[in-house]
């Protein structure tokens, strides 16, 4: 890698553009920005660039990625639109080149088969050596340069998250579901956990009208005393993971917790879980499942 400096941004830009010639690692680089709370616009139009900063304020930073693929793409627009936004006092604006040697980019079009945008019809490495000339201007004025020969598409997360990432790293979003099984798993789970073995209030008259949420059914479940040498093995067991995931460039975690309906033992470990990993600093994200289903359903009848 190499770059304009060694030293992470002090403070990162409210807005990147990402270039660079085609195989050299932006879609990556987009994904890692929008991970890290980018907003993300890809292929915008250079023309309407001037547009979108005269309008409303930007909620939070802004990654835009352009290269020779953009409708109106040219050399010269391009270089006039980096002149325009460093011009701006309203806007911290940094540029981002992705680069590879040709070899490396010949190598990756071989393996994925995809034609050159410059050479649809031919080899290559024609349309890699004319895009590097029609880059060669913007790469001379370009903020961060990074080459990506030989970069996996896990080093160059890392090394976006070096440059761009506040604090330690990409924020690693933790979503932790209940759900009844019932009616099956829900999908995109990487962690699942049966809560049947805990004491179920549906037994309870009192109770069973109520779900997970409620003070009284957590109270119910926690009295199991099964619950709190589970809850203090699941909680050991997700601090183990939570930071080894974040470390290999997972952005996102989802966890499930199941029972027999999914309103009260999934829904009040859930809770728990939920409130500890929040207290701790994790960004947690909860979801009800069978919850949801019954609000949409307007409050039609209860899981058992």
């Amino acid at each position: 890698m190499t770059a304009s400096s060694s030293t992470p941004l002090s403070a990162p830009p409210a807005i990147v553009l990402v270039t660079g010639p085609s195989g050299a690692g932006r879609s990556t680089a987009i994904n890692a920005l929008e991970d890290l709370g980018y907003e993300v616009i890809d292929n915008l139009p250079l023309s309407l660039l001037p547009r979108l900063l005269d309008g409303p304020p930007l909620g939070r930073p802004l990654a835009l990625g352009l290269d020779v693929r953009n409708r109106d793409f040219g050399t010269n627009a391009l270089i006039a639109a980096i002149d325009q936004l460093v011009a701006r006092p309203d806007q911290n604006a940094q540029v981002l080149y992705l680069e590879a040697d040709r070899q490396e980019l010949v190598r990756r079009y071989s393996e994925t088969r995809r034609m050159h945008p410059l050479a649809p019809a031919g080899s290559p490495l024609a349309g890699i050596t004319r895009e590097s000339e029609l880059l060669s201007p913007v790469r001379a004025r370009a903020d961060i340069l990074i080459d990506t020969t030989g970069m996996s598409p896990h080093d160059l997360r890392a090394e976006i998250d070096r440059w761009f990432a506040h604090g330690d790293g990409r924020p690693l979003g933790v979503t932790i579901h209940s759900f009844s099984y019932k009616r099956g798993l829900p999908l995109g789970m990487d962690i699942v956990i049966d809560c049947r073995f805990l004491r179920n209030p549906h037994w309870d008259d009192k109770l069973r009208a109520l779900d997970g949420r409620d003070a009284a059914v957590a109270t119910y479940v926690k009295a199991d005393p099964r619950f709190d040498p589970f809850f203090d093995r699941l909680k050991s067991l997700v601090d183990l993971l939570l930071p080894a995931h974040k470390q290999e460039g997972k952005s996102h975690l989802s966890i499930g917790f199941g029972c027999t309906g999914g309103q009260h033992r999934s829904v009040t470990v859930t809770e728990h879980l939920a409130s500890a990993l929040a207290d701790d600093g994790w960004h947690v994200s909860k979801r009800h499942r069978e919850m949801e289903r019954r609000d949409a359903l307007g409050n039609k009848g209860h899981a058992v």
